[in-house]
């Protein structure tokens, strides 16, 4: 297996003197500062369906069933199936042997997503403000469907972190090269049929679902709306399983991951604090980097003092937008994205910071290195920044020791999710992706005995 030994250093403050015009990797051994906690190691060692719907979610093809509220209503729905699992007869389902070790885990919110393109005036009608996201009641969700009903669109097996992961489990498919990257989940889903689905399809993405589900819980789901000039609106469901336990399960998959990604959406879900903590900790003492999403705007703004928490004291990695990284630093819309990365970069050893259509910054030591934009065509920008997040996880679980390197590769998987409509790297696609890194793969200089401290 194909190792690459990185040593970091958790700290409350870097000096901004220390840092690389391009840096690499290895210039990530940090100094341990008075009252820092110890240094710990991370080893980095190193399919998605859709169906079309109408009011509603089914899990077969042609299925016709109830949909129960927590009111005790009942609505009939009819879906037909739509698995884009299955082009280029890639679609076959994965081993249910288990791996020992995880490359990436993820600790999130498991959503079915819904999906369609709507125009400016059905977000008025709706009293919808374009580009948010709202967490809604079942009634909301209700009032929402009810109006998409007679329109397009789609249901998978969705939410920002699983959008990362199965991309990141498509682009490191195994190959000649290199073995395949292994990529699991861990949530909370109900025990009704879109939680099944929600299961089956990401099973069938190549990344395991390993919580069991809630007994008589409903599982969640996002509405997204997206315009024609590529805006998205969202609507999020929480739904009655919406809380993560800090379990048996859980601690097992933590303390058997190489790298733990905590979905922020997870501070919205009552009491999750004390399970993200846990698991931060638990992975940090056996050896795993810690990576968050910062996920959303609002959100940050609602549990500022809970990310910090967790990102003073746990994290490695910090996963954002330009209006979440400033939301972060408590900066003003003036403040450019590059300003917020470098700032994050004194807390955080590494800061990946989107901006849109401008490119991306990855911050470190003080600095911001400029990533430019893949060029692409706009169809839908949702899932960008989750297709950009699995790159960068790519780019670091096979070895990648160039930091502008790592980016360029985030930057073309991100483009290559906003030239399509849908928030998932398609097989295809992911399957091109790869193949064109493998050069970097190659000048990298990964060996199955290679083992190289940063």
């Amino acid at each position: 297996m194909s190792l690459s030994l990185l040593r970091i250093y958790s700290s409350p403050r870097l000096s901004p003197s220390l840092f690389f015009p391009t840096p690499p990797l290895s210039s990530l051994c940090l100094p341990k500062l008075p009252n820092s906690p110890s240094p710990h190691f991370i080893l980095c060692c190193r399919r998605n369906a859709s169906f079309s719907a109408r009011c509603g979610a089914g899990v077969s093809k042609g299925a016709q069933y109830n949909s129960r509220s927590e009111e005790g209503d009942e609505q009939p729905m009819k879906a037909s199936y739509d698995d884009d699992e299955d082009e280029d007869g890639q679609g076959a389902l994965s081993s249910l042997v288990l791996p020992e070790r995880w490359d990436v885990l993820g600790l999130g919110q498991a959503m079915v997503d819904f999906s369609g393109m709507v125009d400016d005036n059905f977000l008025k009608n709706l009293g919808l403000e374009k580009g948010t996201r709202k967490v809604v009641n079942h009634e909301e969700r209700g009032r929402v469907l009810q109006a998409m009903d007679g329109c397009s669109y789609k249901a998978a097996a969705g939410g920002s972190l699983s959008n990362t992961l199965v991309a990141l489990a498509r682009l490191g498919s195994r190959s000649i090269k290199v073995p395949a990257i292994n990529v699991a989940m861990t949530g909370s889903v109900g025990s009704d049929l879109l939680g099944g689905f929600y299961r089956e399809k990401l099973r069938r993405a190549n990344v395991q679902f390993l919580s069991e589900p809630i007994k008589d819980g409903t599982t969640g789901t996002v509405i997204v709306l997206t315009t024609p000039d590529a805006q998205r609106t969202m609507l999020a469901y929480q739904g009655t399983s919406s809380t993560v336990n800090y379990d048996a399960s859980l601690a097992s998959a933590v303390s058997k991951t190489n790298i733990l990604v905590v979905e922020g959406y997870l501070f919205e879900l009552p009491d999750t604090i004390k399970t993200i903590t846990k698991a931060c900790e638990n992975a940090r003492r056996n050896g795993a980097l810690v990576a968050i999403t910062a996920s959303d705007v609002s959100c940050i703004e609602r549990h500022f003092d809970d990310f910090w928490e967790i990102i003073g004291n746990s994290v490695d990695l910090v996963f954002a937008n330009g209006d979440e990284a400033r939301a972060l630093c408590n900066f003003e819309a003036k403040e450019s994205a590059a300003s917020a990365a470098r700032y994050l970069s004194h807390f955080v050893p590494l800061v990946s910071v989107t901006d849109g259509p401008t490119g991306s910054y990855i911050g470190v030591k003080g600095e911001a290195v400029y990533i430019p934009p893949s060029p692409c065509v706009p169809v839908d920008t949702c899932g960008a920044g989750d297709a950009y997040a699995s790159g960068i996880l790519y780019g670091l679980l096979r070895g990648i020791s160039d930091l502008r390197s790592i980016g360029t590769i985030a930057a073309n998987v991100a483009a290559t999710v906003v030239g399509q409509q849908g928030t998932r790297l398609r097989i295809s696609d992911a399957v091109k992706l790869a193949e064109s890194f493998e050069f970097q793969l190659d000048s990298s200089s990964v060996g199955t005995d290679h083992i190289s401290s940063v």
